[in-house]
């Protein structure tokens, strides 16, 4: 038998038919009364050892393997899934309330160093004389409005801008309501002439926030949200006291400078153009195709309209000047 054991092969095999060679011819030690029973090499574990059950390697965070029991996989896995929501939730929420209290600082920030100083900019805008000139750094401004629209500040800053402006028309009316009669004209042609003077400088420095807001958002254009302004809060109030004074002044010659004239009847027609349609001989003696076009049938009417306009202003003092080199009508 002994002899039977050197000549086989040096491979063993164990209940699981797992062979295994034996080293250098060695035997294998076994215990006594089981000489001829090969061990295993890796014994079974009981069945019915929960304490020596093999466990599973889970990779965790913190790149170490966690051995976790398999009964307890299903409520591992459960917990494991639960974990990364619940870290997702808590970070959802600490990450709104950062973006909240950056909002909240950004807009603090906004009112504290960039508003003022464009309010004080656009005050002094607002308020000069058109033949005068006020210095104020258009580059200083245009960079704020820049920065304000860049930090996502382009509504806040409009709704600023719009009521900063109709404040102020709000006085300029309340001052035109003062005027005298007399005045009246004049002083809405200067309110008129200052304000779009304005414009061309405020328009200008606030491009960005036109551009990137009011255009493509509103679908709308800065001059004509703030043109609108002055049409709503101002000439609205006074068109039909300036249209009455306008039709006296038109009927006497040189009441009213004839410039002054002519831009207050074309601004008020710039502002709302269906105000022609409450004076039409008004706007056009300043604005043309204003009336109807002419028919060739009213032709002997237009001319004897031009007639009496010429025999009026000749018994207003106006004479129709040296007439001898002139050639005789053929109707004399």
């Amino acid at each position: 038998m002994e002899a039977m054991e050197d000549d086989g092969p040096n491979i063993k095999d164990d209940f699981n038919h797992n062979y295994r060679a034996s080293s250098g011819g060695s035997k294998v030690p076994t215990d006594q009364g089981a000489a001829s029973v090969p061990q295993p090499a890796c014994p079974p574990v009981p069945r019915g050892d929960p304490g020596s059950r093999r466990g599973r390697a889970q990779s965790g965070t913190s790149g170490r393997s966690k051995f976790v029991d398999s009964d307890s996989g299903s409520e591992s896995s459960e917990s494991d899934g639960s974990a990364p929501a619940a870290m997702a939730e808590g970070k959802f929420t600490l990450d709104s309330t950062s973006k909240f209290l950056l909002n909240a600082m950004a807009e603090e920030d906004y009112r504290k160093n960039h508003w003022p100083d464009l309010e004080k900019a656009i005050d002094r805008l607002l308020i000069q004389n058109p033949t005068d000139h006020i210095s104020v750094s258009y580059a200083q401004i245009y960079s704020y409005v820049y920065k304000c629209v860049c930090q996502q500040h382009s509504e806040l800053l409009y709704n600023d801008l719009m009521l900063k402006i109709t404040n102020h028309l709000q006085q300029v009316a309340v001052r035109l309501q003062a005027s005298s009669p007399e005045n009246i004209i004049e002083h809405f042609n200067f309110a008129l002439t200052q304000y779009t003077s304005s414009l061309q400088c405020i328009v200008p420095v606030f491009m960005y926030l036109n551009k990137f807001y009011i255009e493509s958002k509103l679908n709308r254009d800065l001059r004509d949200d703030l043109m609108k302004l002055f049409a709503d809060h101002v000439a609205e109030k006074h068109v039909n006291t300036l249209i009455t004074l306008l039709i006296k002044a038109h009927t006497m010659p040189f009441q009213v400078q004839p410039s002054t004239m002519a831009n207050v009847v074309k601004g008020l027609y710039s502002l709302r153009p269906e105000w022609a349609q409450l004076a039409p001989a008004l706007f056009s003696a300043f604005i043309p195709q204003i009336n109807p076009p002419a028919l060739e049938s009213l032709l002997p009417d237009y001319a004897a309209h031009d007639q009496k306009l010429q025999m009026e202003l000749s018994m207003n003092g106006f004479p129709r000047g040296d007439q001898s080199r002139k050639r005789a009508s053929e109707d004399s």
